[in-house]
């Protein structure tokens, strides 16, 4: 569907599988590199980077992490990242080229695409960060329903299906330079284009197309 491929969430990733510390991304259905069972999942992935590494961690050398951060493997910590005190890394989190997990951030099962942000308070599970998405303080992202069930994936407007994603956990997943205010919560399914801009305190639902203001 238009506005769900990866060119149109991530138009300035190359998605170059040869440039070292980026990840493959499926080219429609961008979801589907969640799904631990994809032959091309982030799973995978990962632990064919990091197959060598002791501990299955793979930290680059000019990357900054805090010895008061937490980092559990398998996990990569690409070039110029920033890991701060306080950090919580869970395993498949893929930490791209000057990515940021700030004090009391945690991530799970996710993709932060080069100088995406989640800096302060953070929770981001089975999400993947577009390139400069930055997330306020004390920003969520949901990825579990509370009856269980697989995530659908909806219009933000209208509510109404688009497509079933076949997963059981899916969080966000954020266009390019997308910011996201304080204290918003992503329910499980969220997509945001490039360029979004979503106020504080808001709960978002849905896909939303490139450009958005989401305020209520």
């Amino acid at each position: 569907m238009q506005g769900l491929s990866r060119k149109d969430l991530f138009p300035n990733f190359s998605n170059n599988p040869s440039v070292e510390g980026d990840p493959n991304l499926p080219e429609n259905s961008i979801w589907d590199i969640l799904n631990p069972d994809n032959e091309n999942s982030l799973k995978n992935q990962l632990m064919q980077l990091v197959k060598d590494e002791e501990n299955q961690i793979f930290i680059h050398e000019t990357a900054n992490v805090s010895v008061d951060a937490t980092i559990e493997g398998p996990a990569y910590i690409g070039s110029r990242a920033e890991i701060r005190p306080g950090a919580y890394i869970r395993p498949f989190s893929w930490i791209c080229d000057k990515a940021v997990v700030g004090h009391c951030s945690e991530i799970k099962h996710s993709i932060l695409l080069p100088e995406a942000k989640a800096p302060h308070f953070n929770y981001v599970g089975d999400s993947i960060l577009g390139m400069e998405v930055n997330l306020g303080a004390g920003c969520k992202l949901s990825n579990l329903r509370n009856d269980g069930r697989d995530i659908i994936v909806k219009d933000g407007k209208t509510g109404k299906k688009i497509q079933e994603s076949g997963l059981r956990k899916f969080g966000a997943i954020l266009g390019e330079r997308t910011q996201i205010g304080c204290n918003v919560v992503t329910n499980p399914g969220v997509i945001l284009g490039p360029n979004c801009n979503v106020w504080p305190n808001v709960t978002v639902n849905g896909v939303h197309s490139e450009g958005s203001i989401i305020k209520d």
